[in-house]
């Protein structure tokens, strides 16, 4: 018997979908899970520190408010149990099949099902949803000699908590979100941290504090004293997308900030010298943390701008310098632009997605893929962003793929399969606003895939994604009425 919908991923995108299909009277669902715990990025990421860069009140579900967080910038760990809460409370969990993983997906169109061939034997579903996410695969440095060293080493999302670093050499490769928050932890604790820079963010204020006793208390008892605090930080958080993605000139007054937070708190010229980003405010990821630049100035931690040249048994060596390491972390971030990646994904007429996707991911409002009916995707190409809540986005993307599976029980259809000249026409639309964009603005990231193309950021408000998302317009899908079997 065929299940009405399957999800793959139990992190934010799969959670939420499945609780508001459940709200839409679609009861069959299940989720398929590679581990052996929700809670997809929030459940991998355990390192040091690791916590949210959106305020508590955004990063979290419209429909399901907490209003006692702790902090304004929520840690792993509480947003982490916030997710199981949710599946628990909406009846969630039971549904989620831990330990599963998707090998291949396969549409059979005579049947109008996807045959989902998993580790633990296969299923089949008249819907696939994908929330797998784009940060879930690490992306290892292609460094000589890294399988040659003889300490621990392992990558930040997959932190090895039996290493005790107290005492330690430790060698940290990578500048980026993860690395920022990692410096200050360890850097407490290790007897030497070398951190090897490759190119320097930018890194601005990140204003956090515990909530009062009191104003949570408030935020319970009060109607509408939440919602106001979450419209307020989504109204400031939205206006910044006005220097990413209309007029990148703005940056530059993001740019005083953050040259007046690195002169404030580091004292050393020489230091701040090399920790000014070498292009655009904007066209990387831009960091928050107040503690990050102070590590650096710590006598134990050493920040390395030259190259790293390859690892050794005993280390890690440039071309002029070989530094000794008991431990090595790699906070190099993940395979992004891969999406689906390592799952074989097979459409109508034996079409494979990765043939489909060799000149970069595409998809329909990010969500539908020509010739692949029925295959919805949540947090897919030209959905991300650098500006606001993803959690807003991914609710936009859930009253779609309502809409879509609405429309097959409403009007009697087998599948629904978006037409490759609509989806030509968005993608074709995504490429010419983002060359206006801050993301081209020179420099190479993680947006990016290996030739250059920016596949996975929004080009534009959020408000205009959640207006384009509103409900599917039919003219947009090739479908197929339901047949007597």
């Amino acid at each position: 018997m065929a299940h009405s919908v399957v999800i793959i991923g139990s992190g934010f995108g799969g959670i939420g979908m499945a609780i508001r299909l459940r709200e839409a009277g679609v009861r069959d669902v299940v989720i398929l899970e590679k581990a052996d715990d929700l809670g997809g990025t929030w459940r991998d990421n355990t390192y040091p520190g690791a916590a949210c860069d959106v305020p508590s009140h955004l990063y979290s579900f419209s429909f399901e408010r907490k209003t006692d967080w702790t902090r304004r910038f929520p840690p792993q760990p509480e947003i982490l149990e916030y997710l199981r809460h949710c599946a628990r409370k909406y009846g969630v969990l039971e549904t989620i099949r831990f330990g599963t993983e998707v090998t291949e997906a396969r549409f059979d169109e005579d049947a109008a099902l996807w045959r989902v061939s998993t580790t633990t034997g296969g299923l089949d579903a008249r819907v696939l949803v994908s929330a797998c996410g784009q940060l879930n695969r690490p992306a290892l440095p292609p460094v000589e000699g890294r399988e040659t060293f003889a300490g621990a080493s392992f990558h930040s999302s997959r932190w090895d908590h039996g290493s005790d670093l107290r005492g330690k050499r430790v060698a940290l490769v990578g500048t980026g979100a993860s690395a920022i928050q990692i410096v200050p932890e360890i850097a407490r604790e290790a007897a030497e941290l070398r951190l090897f820079q490759r190119s320097a963010p930018y890194v601005i204020d990140k204003p956090d504090r515990p909530y009062r006793a009191w104003e949570k208390a408030v935020l319970k008892a009060v109607p509408g004293a939440y919602a106001l605090s979450r419209a307020r930080i989504y109204a400031m958080f939205e206006s910044r997308a006005l220097g990413f993605v209309k007029y990148p000139k703005l940056m530059g007054l993001m740019e005083k900030g953050f040259r007046k937070h690195l002169e404030e708190q580091v004292a050393d010229p020489a230091l701040r010298g090399r920790l000014v980003p070498g292009y655009r405010m904007g066209c990387k990821r831009i960091l928050l943390s107040d503690t990050y630049y102070p590590a650096l100035g710590r006598p134990n931690v050493d920040l390395v701008t030259d190259p790293i040249e390859r690892v050794t048994p005993s280390g890690v060596a440039t071309a002029g310098e070989h530094y000794d390491a008991d431990v090595i972390v790699y906070a190099t971030g993940f395979r992004s632009t891969d999406f689906l990646s390592p799952m074989k994904i097979v459409g109508r007429d034996g079409r494979e997605l990765n043939e489909a996707w060799r000149d970069g991911a595409q998809a329909h409002l990010g969500i539908t893929v020509s010739g692949f009916p029925n295959l919805f995707l949540l947090y897919g190409p030209y959905t991300n962003l650098g500006h606001n809540s993803i959690i807003y986005m991914l609710e936009s993307q859930f009253r779609y793929v309502l809409g879509c599976v609405e429309a097959l029980r409403r009007h009697g259809l087998d599948w629904i399969d978006v037409k490759p000249d609509v989806q030509d026409a968005f993608t074709r639309e995504m490429r010419e606003r983002l060359r206006s964009t801050v993301w081209e603005a020179g420099c190479k990231s993680w947006y990016m895939t290996a030739d250059g193309k920016v596949v996975n950021n929004w080009p534009g408000f959020t408000f205009a994604y959640r207006n384009a998302t509103r409900r599917p317009d039919p003219r947009h899908f090739t479908v197929r009425r339901a047949t007597v079997r």
